[in-house]
């Protein structure tokens, strides 16, 4: 999951962006409303946390911009004004969420893994498929109860995976998603992870096939 954060403080940024990288997320940070819109036209986000006073444009004209283009990519407001009225100023403008300044990172944590799953059609943190379950929230995953140790890349990867269930995924877009801007990598990075995550999931209901010249395709095994 490729996360954009647009946020002018840089220790706090510094702190939002070491807290998801941690958790295996792609992230890339701006300090202005300028370099925001620059990439949120070029590149694609599953979520973006936005600061409302920013350089430049502000975070409600980057929004209006996002929305006006139909771009409906999750986006999760940081304020530190509190005011009822600026909370449904934001949510009319096409904000999916908003936290208020200071905040817990946990708490922004919760409210990221939420828009996510919302994004991708999960009502809940934890789902099962067969004899595999995937808690987004403990970051675990057990296969017939017992846990699976999987680093933070793979995690994301099946996450990604198990969202698009029976869709083909091009290695490039499965690299988009994992890596942010300032981690160049290769694409036999994403076979290399492909290939980790397929022999830690054996004996799960998760098939991985690899289309030839294509890509991957996820699918849950039926029980026999």
């Amino acid at each position: 999951m490729r996360i954009l954060v647009v946020e002018d403080t840089e220790d706090l940024a510094d702190a939002i962006v070491h807290r998801l990288r941690k958790l295996g997320y792609a992230v890339d940070w701006v300090a202005s409303g300028d370099e925001a819109e620059e990439l949120l036209v070029q590149a694609q986000y599953q979520l973006v946390l936005l600061d409302i006073m920013l350089p430049g444009l502000d975070g409600q004209a980057v929004l209006t911009r996002l929305r006006r283009r139909r771009n409906a990519t999750p986006v999760l407001m940081m304020t530190a004004r509190s005011q009822v009225d600026v909370k449904i100023d934001l949510l009319d403008l096409g904000a999916d969420d908003f936290i208020v300044k200071p905040f817990d990172l946990r708490e922004l944590e919760a409210r990221c893994r939420a828009l996510l799953r919302r994004s991708h059609g999960m009502v809940s943190s934890r789902v099962e498929f067969g004899n595999l379950v995937f808690d987004a929230a403990a970051k675990k995953v057990l296969v017939d109860g017992r846990p699976v140790d999987l680093g933070g890349r793979e995690f994301r990867l099946l996450e990604l995976f198990l969202a698009n269930l029976g869709a083909v995924m091009a290695k490039e877009e499965l690299m988009d998603r994992l890596f942010s801007l300032d981690q160049p990598t290769a694409l036999n990075a994403i076979e290399l992870y492909v290939s980790r995550l397929r022999r830690k999931m054996q004996g799960s209901s998760l098939e991985l096939r690899t289309v030839r010249g294509l890509g991957y395709v996820a699918d849950i095994r039926s029980a026999d």
